[in-house]
């Protein structure tokens, strides 16, 4: 597995691997990614609009798709399943991170997609190059397989509150957490799952220049918020987003696949 590739890593293999832009935005934050795409982006790079490509039959935001719809996005995006898929963002909430776990959800070859450490924010801290030029794409035929292990429902997780068959990490900020704070989205209670533990995603990242911090710091980190790294995880946040920030992370520490309640709090906290 290879979660993460660097910026100088990139630059030099930039025509040997697809590139896919995948930033998203807090409504509030009043961005508009692919706008922003549009005026520069990493060259070769193809904007992945996280919105778009989920499960549109459904209310909750940004769920996975189903199978034969995945196939057709990223066959659309003239990505081959043999190709090394680099994924970065230049968003606040990393969602590059969502990007990389659909991939990796969809059994794309685990050594065969990797998140820009520091995504757009650092590539443009070194000065490296953008570009406004289209990416032209050709039309492939991409397989894709689920890992429905990799993901928990509302059913698991109500059964996790009494039968406690996995530790929950919440990513959310601590005040969300705890209900000190309203939610972004309307007609969501405050406060977190019975029996989760809070580790805000922003705890683990070098906020000068939106990079993972190394190894033993995350599991200095991991550990600092109470959490056995040697247990069972799974991961929520708002939405589905950041939960992919801390899985990806765990991937890095121990190797491990993340496990994400996809519907999050999102779905939890419904009035």
């Amino acid at each position: 597995m290879k979660p993460l590739v660097t910026t100088d890593w990139l630059a030099k293999n930039i025509n040997k691997v697809k590139i896919l832009d995948a930033s998203w935005h807090l409504p509030s934050s009043k961005r508009n990614a692919f706008k922003e795409y549009k005026e520069g982006h990493i060259r070769n790079s193809i904007f992945f609009d996280i919105d778009k490509n989920s499960n549109q039959e459904v209310s909750l935001p940004h769920m996975l798709p189903k199978k034969n719809d995945w196939e057709k996005i990223v066959s659309s995006l003239g990505i081959q399943n043999n190709d090394h898929v680099i994924v970065y963002d230049d968003s606040d909430v990393l969602s590059a991170c969502r990007c990389w776990f659909t991939f990796v959800y969809f059994g794309h070859d685990l050594n065969l997609v990797s998140v820009l450490d520091g995504g757009l924010k650092k590539w443009n801290l070194e000065n490296k190059p953008l570009t406004k030029e289209k990416t032209n794409l050709i039309q492939t035929n991409y397989k894709a397989s689920t890992k429905n292990e990799l993901v928990v429902d509302l059913e698991e997780i109500k059964k996790n509150i009494t039968k406690k068959d996995f530790c929950l990490i919440d990513a959310r900020g601590e005040k969300r957490f705890k209900g000190l704070a309203d939610e972004p989205r309307k007609n969501l209670k405050k406060g977190n799952i019975q029996g989760s533990k809070n580790l805000p995603y922003s705890k683990i990242i070098n906020l000068e220049n939106n990079s993972f911090k190394k190894k033993d710091e995350l599991i200095k980190v991991f550990s600092s918020h109470g959490i056995n790294l040697n247990e069972k995880l799974a991961f929520s946040c708002g939405s589905g987003i950041t939960a992919c920030v801390l899985g990806l992370a765990n991937a890095i520490i121990n190797n491990k696949l993340p496990v994400i309640y996809d519907g999050s709090w999102a779905e939890y906290g419904l009035k």
